[in-house]
């Protein structure tokens, strides 16, 4: 007898709907095609021991497996319930005419529990456009796939739940999920505050404007100047996600299986900050079964790195084709995949080696050569693409005792926000340009071009502080969104003034220059 049921891969974020196909006949050997990985072959055993403890047997038969399409490589253990439900379909030891309206995916425990599995939203994205009547997934799985409208998503605890309602012996509701309630419900609900950062103005004002331009940003200072403090609250004053931005991330997180079981949809931008010791698989993505990496998961969020220089060169020049075109290709010999990764890329650094170099209270034992060693850890090509560079100075305690709670994080996130919809408005019929940060050379001349006294300013400045070649373009695109954040039409020489005190570290002479 040759029954089917369906189920799903994932590679990358593209969904291929498989067809399981299994038939039975005379003999006692078990078949398996269509290119299954190890978690695939094994499933065998984890399906008898499954149907004993449901009550079933497994079949004493000669049974032939196969995984259709058979050239596309099946990984994972997600096939374990069709496959189960297959096997019994065609052992005649249920009856039902129901497995061509579902599909279903779950690991199956030993005991015929369905254990959680990875990328249950995009298969329920796939689930709906092949017009299934319904899904069938984990319990622990439910709400992030139920946020698929027009599917009816079921929850199952086991094996013994999943033939129940497939044979009619008892009925299941589906689960539904207010999706717009669920994603503004979370969107405002912050741990972290501005407010809590006592002084650091010039920091705060730093992080506005790379928040309203979408600009990455580097922060130097020695230990215990607040650098990861206030990076950990930059996602406060970022522009709220949009439902569609939500379920993009959503996606990419349940591939990655960092969805947790009370969690429908991310409704917040997401912070990843990886440790310093991390590879470049790890961070771009792949892997033997491909995965996706840190800078996909911070998608449409922040990428956080703590003490830039301590990341092995190599690993952080990966960095540099991701940052430009915001999407990371990933070919192997079995495999390509493709995921987004736009993102905005913070790092923060000591200033020398020893930490100290520019400290008012503690004495810096490093030489210029040390310094500049310890800087040149980062490529000229990585820093290049760091539009904004602000340096922090420890706040001493006497001022931190006296001063006043800092301006909320609600208070700048309008303000980036306000920032964004001039953007927004001004690059509407620019393809693939949604911020200030993402403009190119053309649009950075008919969007940014000062006037004869800004450029006057700009070329005193160049002159002066001996900035770099490279610096000329990023001052302009900062001009820019700190004029948006003035709310005014053209780029003026304090906007520009502002935006040059950002490129501390493009100045010849950094490692050179004393402390009074």
């Amino acid at each position: 007898m040759l029954v089917k049921t369906f189920c799903a891969a994932v590679n990358g974020l593209e969904v291929t709907t498989i067809t399981i196909e299994v038939s039975l006949n005379k003999g006692v050997v078990y078949h398996l095609t269509g290119l299954g990985d190890e978690a695939v072959r094994e499933s065998k055993d984890r399906i008898a021991a499954a149907m004993q403890y449901s009550g079933f047997r497994f079949p004493v038969a000669d049974i032939t497996v196969n995984l259709a399409p058979a050239d596309l490589r099946k990984e994972g253990s997600s096939f374990d319930l069709p496959l189960a439900i297959a096997i019994l379909a065609a052992n005649a030891s249920i009856e039902t005419d129901r497995l061509r309206d579902y599909m279903m995916v779950g690991e199956l425990s030993l005991d015929g529990r369905l254990q959680p599995v990875k990328g249950a939203l995009p298969i329920a994205i796939r689930a709906r456009k092949e017009h299934f009547k319904g899904l069938i997934v984990p319990r622990a799985n439910v709400r992030e796939a139920a946020v698929v409208n027009d599917l009816d998503v079921y929850g199952m605890g086991s094996m013994t739940e999943v033939i129940q309602f497939l044979t009619g012996q008892k009925a299941f509701e589906p689960t539904v999920i207010d999706t717009r309630k669920e994603f503004y419900e979370h969107q405002y609900t912050f741990d972290l505050d501005f407010a809590d950062v006592r002084g650091q103005e010039n920091v705060k004002r730093a992080l506005e404007v790379a928040a309203a331009g979408g600009h990455n940003l580097i922060m130097t200072g020695p230990p215990g100047s607040g650098k990861s403090m206030m990076a950990k609250r930059l996602p406060t004053i970022l522009p709220p996600l949009t439902l569609a931005e939500s379920l993009e991330t959503t996606q990419i997180h349940s591939i990655a299986g960092k969805i947790s079981k009370d969690t429908s949809l991310i409704s917040q931008r997401p912070f990843r900050a990886p440790h310093h010791t991390i590879s470049e698989v790890a961070l771009v993505g792949g892997g033997a079964t491909p995965m996706p990496g840190e800078i996909s998961l911070a998608h449409n969020g922040v990428l956080f790195t703590d003490e830039l220089p301590e990341y092995n060169r190599h690993t952080l020049e990966v960095l540099r084709q991701p940052l430009e075109d915001r999407r990371i290709t990933i070919s192997r010999a079995k495999y390509t995949v493709e995921y987004p990764c736009s993102f905005m890329f913070v790092a923060s650094m000591n200033p020398c080696p020893c930490g100290y170099y520019g400290d008012p209270t503690h004495h810096c034992v490093c030489t210029p050569g040390q310094i500049q060693r310890y800087m040149s850890k980062i490529s000229g090509p990585l820093m290049d693409r760091i539009d904004i560079q602000v340096e922090i100075t420890p706040v001493p305690f006497r001022d931190i005792s006296k001063a006043q709670p800092g301006e909320p994080s609600a208070a700048i996130r309008n303000r980036v926000i306000a920032a964004r919809a001039i953007q927004t408005e001004r690059f509407k019929e620019v393809k693939g340009v949604h911020c200030n940060a993402q403009m190119s050379e053309r649009q950075i001349h008919r969007f940014a071009e000062p006037d004869e006294a800004g450029i006057e300013m700009l070329r005193t400045a160049m002159e002066r502080l001996h900035l770099s070649a490279r610096a000329y373009s990023r001052i302009l695109k900062v001009a820019r969104t700190i004029a948006d954040l003035a709310a005014s039409p053209a780029v003026l020489p304090e906007h520009l003034a502002e935006a040059i005190g950002y490129r501390h570290l493009d100045r010849g002479d950094w490692a050179e220059r004393g402390y009074r």
